[in-house]
């Protein structure tokens, strides 16, 4: 995931699968409801994917997430609560996400 920003935005596996798992939570979760919303995975996974579209051009902007200022966290808002993903601007001009989780999930694993 790069563009035309100044920093390159990869993805680690394991974000790779926790979008996967984020995507399938909301998916289980509006099958199970009576007249769910069957999109509102995809919307979840498209306004993730926007947040971290931000960090190629803005990661510095984001919260410090530990004392090193390299590793930080971007908050990602979808509807009432969101998403945050774990990050670290490694050498000159590359972002690496290392996860995303729920807002509302304890913390990283």
């Amino acid at each position: 995931m790069s563009g035309t920003g100044r920093f390159a935005v990869q993805l680690t596996r394991q974000a790779q699968r926790d979008l996967e798992r984020l995507f399938d939570f909301v998916l289980e979760r509006e099958l199970s409801r009576p007249g769910g919303d069957l999109g509102l995975a995809q919307e979840a996974l498209d306004a993730i994917l926007q947040g971290l579209a931000l960090l190629e051009r803005f990661p510095f902007t984001c919260r410090k997430a530990a004392s090193s200022p390299f590793l930080r966290e971007l908050v990602i808002p979808f509807a009432s609560t969101g998403y945050v993903a774990l990050f670290e601007i490694e050498k000159e001009g590359q972002v690496v996400v290392a996860a995303v989780r729920h807002q509302r999930e304890d913390d990283w694993r």
